[in-house]
């Protein structure tokens, strides 16, 4: 098969595109014919090389996938070769504490298809079964594809971490990535008020198309324009993903009893806190990372089957671009996802 790939770590001239061994599903697999994927940042991570991460080489990425059942592995039933799925990214052990409680993102043993295993930047993947989610016949596979890992990692963030309620005010910094175009969203279907930042006008242009109230230029001091823009209030919940370049201002945007939920950390992990603010002011900061299987189910249906929320779409590629498709997620110049067709 095609695949885009990388055999060490490094710059975007480390990636290939060629052939590779066919993949063949084991028990408890299914085989997908991949139909487009599309990429997050992530998959610049995991090019780069992140510490304590050992790959299989040559290793292929690609979290987000969409395509057609092409073969079932031993034991699979409710499944059907040409079936029209997207894929959780998501796998847990099923065994641990976590698992059997049902919160597969805190396994012990988590994994991330892309990341920890091989991915969708290929004609074809092996995926757990468990993880296939059916989509309607009518829905496009290069706009389903940016669906899966933006809008769960938002659920989970915003919804379970977050616990935003209708009435609420939150602000969402990056307002142009995959996961910020899926939180402007749910954020609004949950009835808050939506506050985005961006550097970039244009793209705040589009997040309010998308439905933010507010928009924000991330460059300057944004909390200082929250604080006159809520009459000294401040918002209930900031989704913050950017890190060091932003953490200060996203904490001092934050009201009283304000939350605090971080995902991401794309300018550098190591942030200042100044403790006095968090217990006076009772601030909550909270982690998140990806979905549980309840939380992927419950989004993925109002995304496909509901359509009440929809993926952002920037550009569609050729998978043999896939050096292009890097370039274009480091230079931040997308609004939306990078969606790549084998």
């Amino acid at each position: 098969m095609k695949a885009a790939f990388f055999r060490e770590h490094g710059p975007v001239e480390v990636l290939e595109y060629a052939e590779l061994p066919d993949p063949v599903p084991g028990p408890g697999e299914a085989l997908v014919r991949v139909r487009a994927v599309a990429l997050n940042h992530l998959d610049l991570h995991v090019r780069r090389g992140l510490p304590g991460l050992k790959l299989q080489l040559p290793h292929i990425g690609g979290s987000d996938i969409a395509g057609e059942v092409a073969a079932l592995g031993e034991g699979i039933t409710g499944w059907e070769p040409g079936d029209r799925v997207v894929v959780n990214p998501s796998v847990g052990c099923g065994q641990c504490e976590w698992c059997v409680m049902g919160e597969e993102s805190m396994c012990v043993r988590f994994r991330i298809i892309g990341e920890h295993m091989p991915g969708g930047t290929a004609e074809y993947v092996t995926v757990p079964a468990a993880n296939l989610y059916k989509i309607p016949a009518d829905y496009p596979f290069e706009q389903a594809a940016a669906a899966p890992l933006v809008f769960a990692t938002a659920w989970r963030a915003l919804i379970t971490q977050g616990r935003l309620r209708a009435g609420e005010s939150v602000l969402i910094v990056g307002a142009g990535g995959g996961v910020a175009t899926a939180a402007i969203q749910i954020a609004r279907l949950a009835g808050a008020k939506v506050f985005a930042a961006s550097r970039s006008r244009e793209k705040l242009e589009r997040a309010r198309e998308l439905g933010a109230d507010e928009l924000l230029d991330s460059g300057e001091d944004f909390s200082r324009e929250i604080w006159m823009r809520t009459g000294k209030r401040g918002v209930d919940v900031v989704l913050e993903n950017v890190g060091a370049v932003t953490w200060e201002r996203s904490l001092r945007s934050l009201g009283r009893g304000g939350r605090l939920v971080t995902y991401g950390a794309t300018t550098g992990p190591q942030v200042p806190i100044d403790v006095r603010q968090v217990f006076w002011k009772q601030y909550s900061i909270s982690g998140s990372t990806m979905s549980n299987r309840h939380e992927f189910a419950t989004v993925m249906r109002l995304v496909f089957w509901e359509r009440r929320i929809q993926p952002v779409v920037d550009r569609v590629l050729p998978l043999s671009e896939i050096r292009e498709a890097h370039r274009l997620l480091e230079s931040a110049e997308q609004f939306g996802k990078v969606v790549l067709t084998p």
